[in-house]
């Protein structure tokens, strides 16, 4: 297949383009930025998803598939990240603008050049549990979380991976677009892997962000397996995709047990480590597994 990948220059992006290289697919990398050395052999389409007439030029040639991988990866008007914002040189709105309109205008290009699959890494931020604003804490209603599980955002990055879930939905309803998005967890490389289990200590409060996390080579099979079988699977989906164990050294049901004892009867199906947000309906859809571990570099 011949594949758009945007934000081919940022942390998950490359884990990606090897992926898909590796599986024998045509890439095309769209960027702001110059693709590192490794793949100079690639076309590269320099420009920014933020601007519609930059996305009808990275899908000149015709396509297959788009695998979406550029975003704002946090909420640049949070109260929290002011500084952070000013710092490197951000405005109020890039993450609207970024994981909104670039998403839009990426769409409606795709719309236009008939490209009929994409798949986006979103985020498991769409649920709300993380970066909240107010006092109010998560309304948790089951472990292990799933898909049907209710949102209840309150920052723009959480909001805008809830909304790009929806702008997808309405692609596939309205034009026939085959669309898919990955609630990744956070993304763990090699070295950050190394890193959590060299750092690894018992847990002293709940995690807000659920102890979650996703190989960078596991979620990129993620994303490779959601486009090669596009046309077996449901034309909308969104999945969950994280490791499927935490990042925590105690059992799973101790945690909450521990720190969450109203939510304990609320357990549906929790051995040994596993993780609080569940795989299942992915698994289920394309027979991904994760493959990387971080407990395999515990001393």
């Amino acid at each position: 297949m011949k594949v758009l990948v945007t934000g081919s220059t940022g942390r998950f992006g490359p884990y990606l383009v090897r992926e898909l290289v590796n599986a024998g697919h045509e890439v095309v990398l769209f960027s702001r930025r110059k693709p590192a050395d490794e793949f100079k052999d690639l076309k590269w389409v320099q420009g920014d998803i933020t601007v519609y007439e930059d996305c009808l030029k990275a899908l000149e040639g015709g396509f297959d598939a788009i695998q979406h991988a550029a975003a704002q990866p946090g909420p640049t008007d949070h109260p929290e990240m002011t500084e952070y914002v000013k710092k490197r040189g951000l405005s109020f709105d890039d993450t609207m603008r970024s994981n909104i309109m670039g998403l839009y205008y990426l769409l409606h290009a795709a719309l236009e050049k008939d490209v009929g699959i994409f798949v986006m890494t979103g985020s498991n931020c769409a649920l709300g549990h993380g970066s909240r604003i107010s006092d109010r804490p998560f309304p948790f209603k089951y472990f292990p979380i799933d898909e049907e599980h209710p949102s209840d955002v309150e920052d723009s990055y959480s909001y805008s991976k809830l909304a790009g879930e929806m702008l997808l939905s309405m692609y596939t309803r309205a034009y026939g677009m085959r669309t898919y998005a990955l609630r990744s967890a956070g993304i763990f490389n090699e070295e950050r892997r190394r890193n959590t289990a060299k750092n690894a200590k018992p847990a002293t409060q709940w995690d807000t962000w659920l102890w979650a996390w996703v190989g960078s080579e596991d979620l990129a099979s993620a994303h490779r397996l959601l486009m090669e079988k596009a046309n077996e699977i449901e034309p909308h989906g969104v999945y969950f995709c994280n490791g499927d164990d935490t990042t925590a050294l105690e059992p799973t049901r101790e945690l909450i047990e521990k720190f969450m004892p109203d939510m304990a009867p609320h357990i549906r199906d929790l051995e040994g480590h596993a993780s609080l947000i569940s795989n299942k309906k992915l698994k289920e859809a394309v027979g991904w597994q994760p493959k990387t571990s971080w407990r395999m570099y515990l001393e």
